[in-house]
């Protein structure tokens, strides 16, 4: 499995590119902006993209949804209770930072642990609630992309609607501080880290008795 980070728009937000060598087919996780930016880079790096992955469906993830999808004419995938989000700038909060972003409605609603096979990769959905109430991660190999779940010595912010500060805190431990400590985080926004360094060092989750 290869991947390549693309940080687009004001908000420095991390789309994923994610393929195998093998058969040369992969997957565009969270296209935030800049669409042709991101249709150079894959051109440069020679795979053929078969989907297009949400973590959750807040604007600046979102934003290259509809022309990435027109372009290459694949389906969209997000955890069922962000669906509606795609669809509305209010839901998606876009409008709240004065531009609107409105996608075309998902094609599968992923849930937890479900298996999305592409090519010969295949990401397994951990349902990581709390940033959104229908907040995902795609776990592949050695990576996890965790979207706004996690981040290098922090969390997803909890103040936006759909936010739950408990619900999050409880979804990174059960989902992702279950993982092997040297699995490799890709957040939303930031450096990669790995699970083990934010288990002993992130503010938010050492020094907590998990269970």
């Amino acid at each position: 499995m290869q991947i390549e980070i693309i940080t687009v728009s004001p908000f420095e937000e991390n789309c994923c590119l994610v393929w195998s060598e093998k058969d040369k087919f992969g997957v565009i996780v969270d296209p935030g902006d800049e669409d042709e930016l991101i249709i150079e880079k894959i051109k440069k790096l020679g795979f053929i993209p078969r989907a297009i992955l949400l973590t959750h469906g807040h604007g600046d993830h979102i934003g290259a949804v509809a022309p990435l999808k027109e372009n290459y004419d694949i389906p969209v995938y997000i955890g069922k209770d962000d669906a509606p989000m795609l669809l509305s700038p209010s839901a998606n909060i876009s409008a709240i930072f004065g531009y609107e972003v409105v996608c075309p409605p998902a094609d599968f609603l992923v849930e937890d642990e479900q298996v999305i096979k592409i090519g010969s990769l295949e990401f397994i959905v951990l349902s990581t609630p709390g940033h959104t109430k229908g907040g995902v991660c795609y776990f592949c190999e050695n990576v996890l992309i965790c979207g706004d779940t996690l981040f290098s010595g922090s969390i997803g912010r909890t103040d936006l609607p759909g936010g739950d500060f408990h619900q999050l805190i409880d979804s990174i431990d059960k989902k992702i501080l279950s993982l092997p400590d040297d699995i490799v985080c890709y957040p939303g926004h930031g450096p990669a880290t790995t699970v083990g360094t934010e288990r002993k060092h992130n503010p938010f989750l050492a020094g907590r008795n998990f269970v």
